[in-house]
């Protein structure tokens, strides 16, 4: 027999001690250390029962799965054509953003098109949510909807009705009654969304999980819970503006790079098929300060305006604030341009936003960004009607990029003229469109007409 010993575990890290303390010596977090039975030994296979094998890759049977369509192509886009069936995704996203509008107008959407689906409210009452969708202005007619918290009960309901989809909004609520903690608490957590996912396998049921974030941004709870279901998205975007923006953080089954563009709206979330006319709908690109780029997100080409803002300000105590791009690169490339298009800024405040909420981490962006900057400063807009392309290295050259042709051709779709970008991909350009070569920063300042 395996002999049996005390050791404790951090809730949080998973990092296992072998005596309590009230603090995790791995990570620093107070008390989340708790007790747990550890089975030390290795047990064998008795006789009479089944000995484990393994199989060759080449002879495991290949099926093609059949995804479940929500009829809603911004959602089923992020997760590479619909939903996998017994598959779990948990969607977090800030509080207010529109999370269970979304998840209640998908669930609608594929109760209509013939699966069953199960939506349990654990925040709200069933008539709290049968106000949300006359507000929206859903049938609900075939939709079946609970409001449990308890997980023996949930876990009795979904095997009971054996529904296609389950959503449950959301995993922070609901508790097991047999577990000395409180609700949201990360042994609550860990316990409930391991159960809840399992049952989902077991069922061939497709889980929807609704889970919160911290005011840090992340994804609230243990990270188990991340690495038990098969996708994770991030629901993004300000919810004093009516864009939201879906990605994939973690899928098993795509790629994780598309994103979903929803517009909130009294009726619900409204999928945006064309995310850069509106993007570029009130863009000032005729002022100084602002260039449009053209980024790659999946599939999907966005052109987007990077705006610049350069203020007067103290030597040495220059301030960097950056949204929407990454503000290490910013950092590099105002070194860039100090060093070889012979720009002053160390004296400057410099202030980098994309506009309408969109994060860019493509090096794509970086001719543009440095552009924007140079016109703020020199206080000289470019020209209307240009776009600009080319990651930029640190001896100031000018990089191809990737997708070129599907950079240009979207914005010509959108009636710009002229594109700034490496003279690698001069080949590539649309005839339609005049393609402005550079081969490096102070050349593309030139010809853009800012030295």
């Amino acid at each position: 027999m395996a002999k049996a010993k005390r050791d404790f575990i951090c809730q949080r890290c998973d990092a296992v001690t072998a005596k309590w303390s009230g603090k995790c010596t791995a990570c620093g977090e107070w008390d989340s250390v708790i007790e747990r039975p550890n089975v030390r030994g290795i047990d064998t296979v008795r006789a009479g029962e089944d000995e484990p094998t393994a199989t060759a890759l080449a002879d495991i049977p290949f099926q093609k799965i059949s995804r479940l369509q929500s009829g809603m192509q911004e959602f089923d886009r992020v997760l590479g054509g619909g939903l996998v069936p017994a598959s779990a995704v948990l969607l977090a996203g800030d509080p207010g953003i529109g999370k269970s509008t979304l998840l209640l107008q998908i669930a609608e959407l594929l109760t209509s098109t013939g699966h069953d689906t199960l939506y349990i409210s654990s925040e709200e009452s069933a008539y709290q949510v049968r106000l949300r969708a006359e507000r929206l202005g859903l049938d609900g007619s075939r939709l079946q909807v609970a409001s449990l918290s308890n997980l023996p009960q949930i876990l009795h309901l979904i095997y009971k009705s054996k529904p296609a989809i389950a959503v449950i909004d959301s995993v922070q609520m609901i508790y097991k009654p047999t577990l000395a903690a409180a609700a949201g608490s990360l042994a609550q957590l860990r316990h409930c969304g391991t159960e809840l996912v399992l049952a989902g396998k077991q069922l061939n049921c497709a889980t929807i999980l609704v889970g919160h974030v911290t005011k840090a941004g992340t994804i609230a709870g243990p990270k188990i819970l991340e690495h038990l279901v098969d996708v994770v998205l991030s629901f993004e975007g300000d919810r004093y503006q009516t864009l939201r923006l879906v990605r994939a953080v973690k899928n098993r089954f795509g790629s994780t790079e598309e994103l979903g563009v929803f517009e909130m709206t009294d009726k619900g979330m409204n999928p945006v098929d064309n995310p850069s006319a509106i993007f570029l709908e009130s863009t000032g690109q005729n002022r100084p300060g602002s260039v449009v780029t053209s980024a790659a997100e999946g599939s999907r080409i966005l052109l987007l305006e990077i705006q610049a803002l350069c203020v007067q300000s103290i030597l040495g105590a220059a301030r960097r604030r950056v949204t929407g791009l990454d503000a290490n690169r910013v950092a590099m490339l105002l070194a860039v341009l100090e060093r070889h298009a012979g720009l002053r800024l160390a004296d400057q405040d410099v202030f980098a936003n994309v506009v309408g909420g969109v994060k860019v981490d493509e090096p794509s962006a970086d001719l543009a960004t440095a552009l924007a900057v140079a016109s703020a400063v020199k206080d000289q807009p470019i020209a209307a009607g240009t776009v600009v392309v080319g990651e930029l290295g640190l001896a100031g050259e000018v990089r191809p990029v990737n997708r070129w042709r599907l950079r240009v051709a979207e914005a010509a779709r959108l009636g710009f003229t002229r594109v700034i970008g490496p003279a690698g991909c001069e080949s590539l350009s649309r005839k339609s469109m005049e393609f402005i070569p550079v081969r490096t920063i102070s050349e593309a300042l030139h010809k853009a007409a800012l030295i």
